[in-house]
């Protein structure tokens, strides 16, 4: 099932409820006051839109997500590697080498991180 399209201040919601969860809607009306400047109406109105998406679900006024935060950056990034560089993972990870110095633990890292998939390959 492919992952639903969670929009830029979506996502700034969902990291407080994936914090958070599963958290009473008033509860999250609170977080989403303090932390974003939401009113009691724009954080129901998300909670609307993203429950008709699939993104997360609202039961007895009891809300979760249904979409974890590594599947909606994986989404996220699926869709920068597609219209940004092709569809070429290799160049995306390219451009991204050439813009950031890196240091040698996090190549040391990145490494790891592929012997690692090709591993389940």
């Amino acid at each position: 099932m492919k992952t639903p399209k969670i929009f830029a201040s979506e996502y700034r919601f969902c990291l407080i409820l994936w914090a958070h969860e599963p958290v009473n809607s008033t509860e999250l009306v609170k977080l989403c006051k303090k932390e974003l400047g939401w009113s009691k109406a724009t954080t129901y109105t998300v909670i609307k839109r993203l429950s008709e998406r699939g993104v997360v679900k609202n039961e007895s006024a009891t809300v979760s997500a249904l979409v974890s935060k590594e599947a909606a950056q994986a989404a996220e990034l699926d869709e920068l590697v597609e219209k940004t560089f092709e569809g070429s993972l290799p160049a995306f990870i390219a451009a991204f080498a050439k813009r950031k110095d890196l240091s040698p633990d996090e190549l040391a890292e990145i490494r790891r991180l592929l012997d690692d998939f090709g591993e389940d390959a």
